[in-house]
């Protein structure tokens, strides 16, 4: 069964090192809005996975930020949250890792309800594994498919 949190409030993320993040919820409109950013935008088709996921991660923050604590200028001085500085603080590995783990990935996977795969033939979801992101990037085709001919 699908969990509706039906508040939509906005939620502390701790992101280690002393920083928290107040984001707003991962709802179709922060993702729609994500997609849409023109950073986003820019980017070439062929943009490696990781330069995508990174570039997508900045957006979302740009997005859902509302505030945050822990995050000082160089001399230590307390700045504001801006699209500059969430760019900034995400270019740090750790910090980026845990937003993209405890924020991007939970609004995407629904796996703890039970909507993310088909049930093996077992019963169990866990052995339906992901096969999406399967091949490395020197495997992908390098051009789209001829079309079948006609008989």
């Amino acid at each position: 069964m699908l969990k509706l949190d039906l508040t939509n409030k906005p939620a502390w993320l701790d992101l280690g090192y002393g920083v928290r993040v107040l984001l707003g919820p991962l709802t179709t409109a922060m993702m729609v809005a994500a997609r849409n950013d023109p950073a986003i935008m820019a980017l070439p088709e062929d943009t490696p996975d990781e330069e995508s996921a990174l570039a997508f991660a900045k957006a979302l923050a740009r997005n859902a930020a509302l505030d945050w604590d822990g995050v000082g200028d160089a001399e230590g001085k307390v700045i504001p949250v801006s699209p500059e500085a969430l760019d900034a603080l995400l270019d740090i590995w750790p910090l980026f890792e845990a937003f993209q783990t405890d924020y991007v990935a939970k609004g995407l996977v629904l796996d703890q309800e039970k909507n993310d795969s088909a049930p093996s033939l077992t019963g169990s979801p866990a052995a339906a594994g992901n096969i999406a992101r399967a091949a490395s990037p020197a495997r992908r085709a390098r051009k789209p498919a001829k079309p079948a001919r006609k008989s």
